[in-house]
Parts: structure tokens; C-alpha cells; sequence
């Protein structure tokens, strides 16, 4: 039977003040409770929670980094709430609930490791990365004999904008749709970068006239793309991970930031107290601080 023809269950919501017991039943009465009383919650619908279950991915990756147990736990909540969330939203609609998330998961987790519920032997965790990928091929092919069919690149990985790029790059160069070194990469970004210029350009030939509000910001966002786009080739060619050096230069810039805020602070002043000279020395100044 599958997991859709069982019968759906819309938790009832929790009555008078509830308790936090741990248990994941009372979680789920909590969450129809707010569904039920909560003007945001309520407001809400699958689509317009995707920003915030990506973001708390993200902010769970930095409290594991922190290694701080209660940052960690209540991250690891805020990603329990999603789901929670997102299965009280669809047992809603009648279309699945909590137990059968529960035991999709279960399925999938039993399907791809044969080598540790049946006889089958794989000597190391290479040998189970492939025979991973060959199970997920598997479950495709049963997903284009339902009429969903697959395309060569539908199967890259979710993630930040970054990382679908680096890898749908990597998936298309498996098919041979590549250049042969980094330079066929560089000369595509100085390519992009031009049109970008020349979208953004007041006059075409005064380079350093930009007006922003002559121009269709659709048409800048596409260019912008295409440059963020053709960089991530450049950080692939170097074999180079584009989230992480882009994280690398967030994590730098918020440094340098804040041994601006300390130096003005240690000064008896705030950072709006200051302007962009004074701002500009500081920074050389944390660079400096970085090198020594």
C-alpha cells in the first residue's frame, strides 16, 4: 500500500498552556495549536516557509562549527520546527502527515544500506558511495516509470545558489560540456562582466557613468547572474569550492569589521560617530593586524 492511501492525521490541537515534555506527540499538538491561534502562523502556506527552513540549515552548520551544546540544540529545534511545520501544513491539505514522512524516511534508509540489513558486502566507504549512487539511479528510474522523467542535470544537488552552480558545472562536464583548462573559464567571466558594464552604462562610451535608474534592474539581476555564475566556473577550474571561499571573505570581512568597531569603541567612539576615511584606515589597519 502506499504511504498516501493510509489514512491522514491532523493532530488535535493542544488545549490550555502546554508543557515542553520532550515527546514528539505533543510537538505536533503544539504546532495545530498554533496553526490554529497564531495570526503569523496561521498566514503562513509550504511556499513561504522556504527561506526560513534554508536559513536554519545554515545557522545549525554555525552552531555545529561553535561546538556550543546549547546553540546547537536549539538550531536542531529550529530544523524540527520546519518539518513539523511543513507536515502540519500538508496533513492540513489531506495529503500526508508526520508518520508517513517518518516512514519514507525509514524506507529509504533500510533501501540504501543492503550492506548492513542483508548479505550484501561492501569492504569500505568508497564501495558504498557507488553502491549509494546506483540505488539513487534506481529510485529515479522508478520515478520516470510514474511520468516524472529525469534530465541529465535535474539530479544536482540542493543548496545555496553557489553550490547548485559549482555543481551543475561539475555535472555538465561529466557530459563533456566543458572547457579543456581554467582560461576558456576567465575569458567567460571577463565576457559577463562587459555585458553587466555595458547593461549598466549611462553613456556607452563613458565607462565611469553609471545610473541605475535608466536601466531594467530584470535585465542587470540576469548579467549579475551570469558573472556569479561564470566565476563559480573559474573557482571549479582552480578545483576550488565556491561556498567556501565565499564564506572565507564573509568570515574576514565581519573581522575586520569588528576590529573597526573595537578600535572606535577602545576610542571612546561609535561606528556612527565615524566616516568612511577614518572606516577605510582602521581597515588597512585589521589587515595589517591579520598579518602580524
Amino acid at each position: 500500500m502506499s504511504i498516501l492511501e493510509n489514512q491522514i492525521l491532523t493532530p488535535e490541537p493542544v488545549q490550555g498552556t502546554p508543557v515542553a515534555s520532550g515527546e514528539l506527540d505533543d510537538l505536533l499538538a503544539l504546532m495545530a495549536r498554533l496553526r490554529a491561534d497564531c495570526p503569523w502562523d496561521k498566514k503562513q502556506s509550504n511556499h513561504s516557509l522556504i527561506p526560513y527552513a534554508i536559513e536554519e540549515a545554515y545557522e545549525l552548520g554555525e552552531a555545529v562549527q561553535s561546538d556550543d551544546d546549547e546553540d546547537i540544540k536549539g538550531e536542531l529545534g529550529d530544523v524540527l520546527l520546519q518539518v513539523v511545520f511543513h507536515c502540519q501544513m500538508y496533513a492540513e491539505q489531506g495529503r500526508f502527515d508526520m508518520s508517513d514522512v517518518i516512514t519514507t524516511l525509514q524506507e529509504k534508509l533500510i533501501r540504501r544500506h543492503p550492506h548492513v540489513f542483508e548479505a550484501e558486502i561492501l569492504k569500505d566507504e568508497a564501495a558504498v558511495k557507488i553502491r549509494w549512487d546506483e540505488i539513487k539511479a534506481e529510485e529515479q528510474q522508478e520515478r520516470a516509470a510514474r511520468g516524472k522523467p529525469q534530465r541529465r542535470l535535474d539530479n544536482t544537488k540542493a543548496g545555496s545558489a553557489l553550490m547548485q552552480a559549482q555543481d551543475v558545472q561539475k555535472q555538465a562536464s561529466k557530459l563533456g560540456f566543458d572547457w579543456e583548462g581554467v582560461s576558456g573559464a576567465f575569458d567567460k567571466l571577463d565576457e559577463e562582466i562587459a555585458e553587466l558594464k555595458a547593461e549598466i552604462l549611462d553613456e556607452p562610451k563613458d565607462a565611469a557613468k553609471y545610473n541605475i535608474s535608466k536601466v531594467n534592474i530584470r535585465d542587470i539581476e540576469k548579467e549579475l547572474g551570469d558573472c556569479m555564475f561564470a566565476l563559480v566556473n573559474v573557482a571549479r577550474k582552480l578545483n576550488l569550492d565556491a561556498e567556501t571561499a565565499t564564506l572565507t571573505c564573509v568570515h574576514k570581512f565581519k573581522s575586520r569589521f569588528g576590529y573597526i568597531e573595537d578600535q572606535l569603541a577602545a576610542a571612546g567612539k561609535r561606528l556612527e560617530d565615524s566616516d568612511i576615511h577614518e572606516m577605510d584606515t582602521l581597515w588597512e589597519a585589521a589587515k595589517q593586524h591579520e598579518r602580524d
